[in-house]
Order: C-alpha cells, then sequence, then structure tokens
C-alpha cells in the first residue's frame, strides 16, 4: 500500500471514529490544539518533530503519515526530516531505524505532489 493510500485510508477511518464517539474524539482533538497551539516555549514545527519522533519509536505508521503530511504542509525540509530520523535512530536503535526508512519514504512519496 502507498504511503498516499495509507494517508486517506487513515483519513477515512478517523472520520469513522469521530461520527461513532464524537464527545471522545472532539476532546483529543482539542488536547492536541491546546499543547501544539499554545504559548509554550517550542514552536508548533519542533512540536510536529517530537510527535513524529514518538510516531516512529512506537512503530505507529499512521501516526508517521499523519506527521509527516503536516511537516510537509508547514514547509519542514527533507534535511530537518533526516535529522529528526537520525536522533530517533539513536534513541531507539534497530526498530526505530526501521520506521524512520518508512518516515522517510512516506516524506519522500508525499513530497511530490
Amino acid at each position: 500500500m502507498s504511503w498516499k493510500d495509507k494517508l486517506s485510508d487513515t483519513k477515512s477511518q478517523l472520520r469513522t471514529l469521530n461520527k461513532a464517539h464524537p464527545a471522545a474524539t472532539k476532546a483529543f482533538g482539542a488536547l492536541g490544539k491546546a499543547v501544539k497551539d499554545g504559548d509554550g516555549p517550542l514552536d508548533y514545527k519542533t512540536k510536529e518533530f517530537v510527535a513524529l519522533g514518538i510516531a516512529i519509536a512506537t512503530g505507529c505508521e499512521t501516526c508517521i503519515v499523519l506527521h509527516i503530511q503536516t511537516l510537509i504542509r508547514i514547509g519542514a525540509s527533507r534535511d530537518e526530516i533526516s535529522d529528526v530520523l537520525a536522533m530517533t535512530i539513536q534513541m531507539g536503535g534497530g526498530p526505530a531505524m526501521m520506521y524512520a526508512a518508512k518516515a522517510l519514504e512516506c516524506f519522500d512519496e508525499l513530497s511530490e505532489d
């Protein structure tokens, strides 16, 4: 399955979940907004880099595709992504390296548009 297909499927699954339990998904969305859009010392892009690192470390491909899409939208470069991936590999070892490779592949595919 391509990353574009995975992104489409993920968004469809989330829409279905949103309809099944809107209160829970709305509350989760509010938490995301509170931590990303807050007045903290880290900017939004840095927080998305952290989220990408955690997605890789936990092996969450659907998280990877969503955070890569966001990072592309806000102007993250391939070099910046690669630097985050290197740090994730350093902290997570072999399993993180495998998901870091997937994340870079995802970035390259979604950047084609």
